[in-house]
């Protein structure tokens, strides 16, 4: 099962290598990984996707705890949280194409920011799932580049991650 998960780390060089090490050296997979300094800028906060079962989750929960640079974890999917990711899409819009790649873009709520004579670059935000419906709506042999962020995740109402 997928599985996001957020922690506070201090903003030290090296902790991100000891994280990403701590899932090589078991042998876990990072689907998709985004860390930024927090409010304090002595933190960071670091969004982890990865899947597993229960079992597997739970030890990857008790090893980060384990980290000295760690100062807080959660897994935001055992409750209620808000998810987004972004993505940029540079695709061919010639002729016909640049009115249904409007339009698409319309659809699925997205903007297009750089239009050259033979491409658009558009920019979308969601879902996982949002985000791969509209590269499933396109005609893939338009699609020129994909850039994608990884999701970053909050927990929905009063549910905090903080120290």
């Amino acid at each position: 099962m997928r599985h996001i998960i957020s922690l506070l780390m201090e903003n030290e060089a090296g902790a991100l290598s000891r994280v990403a090490g701590l899932f090589s050296a078991r042998g876990y997979n990072i689907e998709s990984l985004a860390v930024a300094p927090t409010e304090d800028p002595t933190l960071s906060r670091m969004t982890i996707v990865t899947s597993g079962s229960d079992a597997v989750i739970e030890q990857i929960n008790k090893q980060l705890n384990k980290l000295i640079d760690v100062a807080a974890v959660m897994d935001l999917s055992e409750g209620e949280h808000l998810e987004r990711e972004l993505m940029l899409v540079k695709v061919k819009a010639v002729g016909k194409e640049r009115e249904e790649l409007k339009r698409m873009t319309d659809i699925f709520r997205g903007r297009i920011i750089d239009v050259s004579d033979n491409t658009y670059t558009i920019e979308l935000t969601g879902t996982v799932h949002k985000l791969d419906s509209f590269l499933q709506g396109i005609d893939h042999d338009l699609i020129l580049e994909t850039v994608r962020t990884g999701a970053s995740g909050i927990g929905r109402g009063e549910r905090i991650l903080k120290l």
